[in-house]
């Protein structure tokens, strides 16, 4: 595997794991505030998040390259309002998207076929990922102001249930 390749596939598992921090925190201040739905949806999105960083380690393991995980920086979404979080959330979500585009681009520009074809997993999932963000958005402008409307968003997601896909 080509070193720059190996760099930032390892970048790629510590961006993961602080998704996956970030996820927590955010699932803390939902839980603060009473709203266990989306509490529900973000630790559910911690486990994934996760998941993910352990699929790109198993990559590498796989391919006999070292792993190296690196120091977990501290979440630091403001939390003024529901809605400003959430936007907060697609922000960071559009930026794993553009980070995975990175490493697949160079990908290509290696001829790597084998991360390439690992990476299209992420591609999707990243689409599924930011329609899901922007979804909750969605319904928080449309609903959000109301208590009706923040308990609707609440309930649903509360039934909510993921799995590694």
């Amino acid at each position: 595997m080509h070193t720059e390749l190996k760099e930032l596939l390892n970048q790629q598992i510590n961006k993961e794991l602080y998704s996956a921090y970030l996820y927590m925190d955010i699932a803390d201040y939902f839980a603060s505030e009473g709203l266990d739905g989306l509490e529900n949806h973000y630790r559910l999105q911690a486990q994934e998040e996760y998941q993910h960083a352990m699929r790109f380690v198993r990559y590498l393991i796989d391919n006999r390259q070292e792993v190296i995980l690196e120091a977990i920086d501290k979440p630091l979404i403001e939390k003024t309002d529901y809605l400003q979080i959430l936007q907060a959330i697609l922000q960071h979500e559009k930026y794993i998207t553009d980070s995975i585009n990175n490493i697949y681009s160079t990908a290509i520009k290696l001829n790597d076929y084998r991360c390439r074809q690992m990476l299209d997993w992420f591609i999707a999932e990243q689409n599924e990922e930011e329609k899901s963000a922007d979804d909750i958005i969605t319904k928080m402008r449309l609903f959000g102001n109301s208590q009706q409307g923040l308990y609707s968003i609440n309930n649903e997601l509360k039934q909510e249930k993921h799995s590694d896909k």
